[in-house]
């Protein structure tokens, strides 16, 4: 009973830090006069990662890198796979020639250099600086690139609170509800699968990451029911960006991560569905509900795979 109250109780407060952030944070943005889709990058990517931030740390200072490496790895599949797919099913999300130029090749990059450090065996402090940098480097490319730009076809977003005082306390309630639901949700579903007898690594590339990607979902389809495209695509992309260079920075920059447990297929499925979408985004800068689906089913045969796998 208190494990169904903590997944059900999680995903409702999930749902409203989703709903506060994404209000305040476009509202900030906009005065700034940053565009939507830097907007969906940046300030919404990162924060609807605040629960992969706060269970990944929290896993990697427990010592259960195996939690924090899939939190990463499963997370960044589950938002290609199933969020992003779902989100084009839903509504088809036009996307800017400048993503696919840059946003989508610097994913690729990171999910790469992330495979490549751990062929040693494990994230250290030296990985994890490097990682922070190339994030810090990033945030600063994308804010320049935002203000030189005009982008005369934006996107018109939802504006939400008027005060700039009222839109940073949703901002900080917001964060603040995504990580307290992001982790009351997945302490939930980690003790359920563990009931089941479920592995680590298991509950860290499914329950676990799907779980800390509720905020991603929840704010991706609703900006594709708005018809904002900038921003459900870009809070995938740059959550994923996020996820490598961020969290797996911070988390190993506080205690190695080790790969240990790791297949090389969970990050080559990983990589496939970052490479995946740069043709379907550059054919006709969309993604259609052809390639939703194709994405949607791509994901459910790797989950199969996986749960397959774990009760072999």
């Amino acid at each position: 009973m208190l494990i169904a109250l903590s997944i059900i109780g999680g995903f409702l407060i999930l749902t409203l830090g989703a709903e506060a952030l994404v209000r305040g944070a476009t509202t900030i943005a906009l005065r700034l006069g940053i565009t939507p889709l830097v907007i969906g990058l940046t300030i919404v990517a990162f924060g609807t990662s605040a629960p992969e931030l706060a269970v990944s740390v929290k896993a990697a200072l427990a010592g259960n890198s195996g939690i924090a490496l899939g939190n990463v790895v499963g997370s960044n599949i589950v938002n290609i796979g199933f969020i992003l797919g779902l989100t084009a099913l839903i509504r088809p999300i036009q996307v800017k020639s400048e993503m696919v130029k840059r946003d989508i090749p610097i994913m690729i990059f990171a999910s790469v250099l992330c495979w490549g450090l751990l062929l040693d065996g494990e994230l250290s402090l030296l990985d994890g600086s490097i990682f922070i940098a190339l994030l810090l480097a990033y945030v600063a490319f994308s804010y320049y690139s935002a203000k030189h730009t005009h982008d005369a076809d934006g996107e018109v977003v939802e504006e939400g609170p008027k005060s700039p005082w009222l839109s940073l306390l949703f901002i900080m309630v917001g964060v603040g509800m995504l990580v307290g639901g992001g982790v009351l949700f997945v302490n939930g579903a980690v003790d359920l699968a563990k009931v089941f007898g479920v592995s680590e690594v298991v509950i860290g590339l499914t329950i676990v990451a799907i779980g800390t990607s509720m905020p991603e979902l929840v704010t991706s389809v609703l900006a594709a029911l708005k018809g904002q495209s900038d921003i459900a695509i870009g809070n995938i992309v740059g959550s994923n960006i996020f996820n490598i260079l961020g969290i797996l920075g911070i988390a190993s920059v506080l205690y190695p991560v080790s790969g240990q447990g790791f297949q090389p297929l969970d990050f080559i499925v990983m990589l496939a569905f970052a490479v995946v979408i740069l043709p379907f985004a550059w054919s006709k800068l969309r993604i259609g509900r052809r390639e939703g689906a194709i994405l949607i089913l791509s994901y459910l045969a790797y989950l199969s795979y996986l749960i397959s796998n774990a009760n072999a």
